[in-house]
Order: C-alpha cells, then sequence, then structure tokens
C-alpha cells in the first residue's frame, strides 16, 4: 500500500500532464484563432478564441489544484505548436487532437480515483465534458468542410470575429 504522500504525487503528475496539455491547446487555438481572422473566417475565428479561453479556465483550475495537493503547477507546453494550418487541415487536426485528449483525461481520472482523490476526479469530469463539447463542434466543422467546401467557406468569409466579450483584466478594472 503506498503512503498518502505517494498517492498525492501520482495525482499531481498526472494534473500537470493535464495542465501542460490545456497550455499546448491554448497556445494552439490562439495561433489557429489569428489565422482565421487573418483569412477573414470571422466567426469561426470568434469561435476558436472563446474554445481557447475555455483551455485557460481549465489549465487555470488544474494549477489551483496541483497548488492545493502542495505541487508546483507545470508551465511547459505538451508539444509544439502547429503552425500554418490550411483551413482544411485544422478543424481535422482540432478534432484528434480533442478526441485524444478526452481519451488521456479518463486514464487520468482512473488514477485520480485510484488514488482516492474525488475532487480531481470531479474535476476531470467537468473538464472532459467541456473537451467533448469542444470535439464535437470541430467535428462538426470538419464535415461540414468536408462535405460543402468553398460553400460553407464563402458563407463565413467576411463575418465578425468579435467574440462579443466584455474587456476584462486587471489593466481594465482599474486594479493597481
Amino acid at each position: 500500500m503506498s503512503t498518502k504522500e505517494e498517492r498525492r504525487q501520482k495525482v499531481i503528475e498526472v494534473l500537470n500532464k493535464a495542465r501542460s496539455m490545456e497550455l499546448q491547446a491554448i497556445h494552439q487555438y490562439m495561433n489557429q484563432h489569428y489565422n482565421l481572422d487573418d483569412m477573414d473566417y470571422g466567426e469561426l475565428a470568434a469561435k476558436m478564441k472563446l474554445i481557447a479561453i475555455d483551455e485557460m479556465r481549465h489549465a487555470e483550475a488544474f494549477a489551483e489544484r496541483v497548488k492545493e495537493l502542495g505541487g508546483e503547477p507545470t508551465d511547459h507546453l505538451s508539444k509544439p505548436v502547429a503552425k500554418g494550418q490550411k483551413i482544411d487541415v485544422i478543424y481535422r487536426y482540432d478534432a484528434g487532437e480533442e478526441d485524444d485528449t478526452i481519451d488521456v483525461y479518463n486514464q487520468f481520472l482512473l488514477v485520480c480515483r485510484e488514488n482516492g482523490d474525488s475532487i480531481s476526479v470531479k474535476l476531470l469530469e467537468t473538464i472532459i465534458d467541456e473537451e467533448q463539447a469542444h470535439f464535437n463542434y470541430f467535428d462538426a466543422v470538419k464535415d461540414h468542410i468536408g462535405n460543402l467546401g468553398d460553400t460553407y467557406l464563402s458563407r463565413i468569409a467576411g463575418t465578425s470575429s468579435s467574440t462579443g466579450l466584455a474587456p476584462q483584466g486587471f489593466v481594465i478594472t482599474g486594479q493597481d
């Protein structure tokens, strides 16, 4: 039987692996957001930015849980960002990434459960649900591009990339 500290370290390890995957996703999706906006697919760019913001919340939640367990949150990306992707590659790539993430997070959830951390299990369950929503979106857009091609893309060309989010942040809120 492993000690409480050994069990805790196993949980911290998988939470940090998940955090590094989220950090990579943030960078990947923001890179794609900028590229989609530059290609004048504003609606797709806006949704990509919102998904990146979801990934930021996930990275923060994993970091907070790691700190609660006495660990140090990682700042490393799980892998390099794929840059310069064409529109027909982006959504196929992202659907695959989200599908892989769901699989890996389910394995991490088992590690947390096996090591007696129900709080981390609940956190992963919530995040897996959100990653599934991301997968569903990416998969649907991939199918639209594959089935409708330029007809689908021409409908989106020239749309606004505004997310409608109110600017928030340290500087904007007047905190000093």
